[in-house]
């Protein structure tokens, strides 16, 4: 089997294109926020096309922004950032595909948490790096720990989120200090997914670097900044890799969207952006009371806008499960299975990032198909 056949398509878009067929679906499948970014963002952007700024930018990307993503880490969470040690990239997909490359060769191993973003997988597979899945499931609080690597031969790196996408976990500081210790005493890349960072409703995310300047953090203006289709990322990487990085965004994307970034300097506006944090806790809240009474739900989500929840009251089979919904009672969900093997089967996602009108549709048709058949 090559690397292509390795990749698996995303069910969830499958579902996304028959949905969009139905004039009355009513949408969970979806991980894009409809919330707007701050105003600032509009007005950097009018002002890069009024301007003309119809240019490459270099590599890794405009000083200017990255200085500013610095600022943010030190406001956030105290740490210090330099900004040589950051680069923009093509959404976060661009920095998973660059990190991987600079850090594994052929038939490297690489740690993933099982369920994960699919993504993950599928660029190992691209690269010919072979995925080695950990099961992290409600035993395991759905989180990559120490011991659950310790029989694990010749990892390389590891890749976590946090919070996290299916479930929405978020690492708490001595899982995350004890799992950035262990891949530092073992020479293991860690690599932090934080996309989801300022999404977070109960208690405190805490970034990687708190705890290893050997950590790769990647994250983007997708979710929290509510900009998924400016297509812009970042990675902070060690300084020994920075140049290796530079090297293959030269060659592969030669550099980031430059209209993009510039409108990403109007990014930062906290009271804006804690608006729609409040927004998506009262969804969360809304959608989480609503179906736990439908299904079993074994870990109530603590941020980014997903609920992971248990269908083995109704059936085995997320995929054909999901079908169903969606062509008797027009509700499009995420079968499970799309974020790996581990008793996926028994779950779908549901995503909170419509409002809660639309919501409440759904649950009335779930509760009336589901608990009275």
């Amino acid at each position: 089997m090559g690397r292509i056949d390795k990749i698996k398509p995303f069910i969830v878009m499958d579902i996304v294109r028959e949905a969009g067929k139905l004039p009355d679906a009513v949408h969970f499948e979806i991980g894009e926020p409809d919330l707007q970014p701050p105003p600032q963002v509009w007005e950097y952007a009018e002002k890069a096309v009024k301007d003309r700024m119809n240019f490459y930018t270099e590599s890794l990307g405009f000083i200017k922004l990255r200085e500013r993503i610095a600022g943010f880490y030190y406001e956030k969470y105290r740490v210090e950032v330099d900004p040589s040690r950051i680069a923009l990239t093509v959404g976060t997909s661009g920095a998973f595909l660059v990190v991987y490359s600079i850090l594994l060769n052929s038939r490297d191993r690489i740690a993933l948490p099982d369920p994960s973003y699919p993504c993950y997988k599928n660029f190992a597979h691209l690269l010919d790096i072979q995925p080695v899945f950990i099961p992290a499931g409600k035993e395991t609080d759905y989180k990559i720990k120490p011991d659950l690597l310790k029989n694990q031969k010749n990892i390389k790196a590891i890749h976590i989120s946090s919070p996290s996408n299916p479930v929405g976990n978020v690492y708490d500081r001595e899982t995350l200090r004890s799992l950035a210790e262990y891949c530092d005493s073992e020479g293991i890349y860690l690599i932090s997914d934080e996309i989801y960072h300022g999404l977070v409703y109960e208690g405190k995310e805490h970034t990687a670097l708190e705890f290893s300047d050997r950590a790769i953090v990647i994250n983007g203006f997708s979710k929290y900044f509510c900009m998924p289709g400016f297509r812009l990322g970042w990675m902070i990487l060690p300084e020994e890799l920075i140049r290796k990085a530079e090297i293959v965004m030269q060659n592969v994307f030669i550099s980031p969207p430059t209209i993009s970034q510039y409108a990403a300097l109007g990014a930062f506006d906290y009271p804006h952006l804690e608006k729609n944090r409040k927004v998506f806790q009262e969804r969360r809240d809304f959608l989480y009371s609503q179906l736990k009474d439908i299904f079993e739900i074994d870990a109530k989500p603590e941020g980014a806008f997903y609920i992971w929840a248990n269908i083995n009251r109704y059936s085995s089979d997320s995929y054909a499960f999901s079908k169903e919904l969606l062509e008797n009672i027009h509700v499009a969900v995420t079968p499970g299975i799309d974020f790996g093997n581990n008793n996926t089967s028994f779950y779908i996602r549901f995503a909170y990032t419509r409002d809660i009108s639309h919501m409440e549709e759904g649950i009335e048709r779930l509760r009336k198909y589901l608990l009275n058949r």
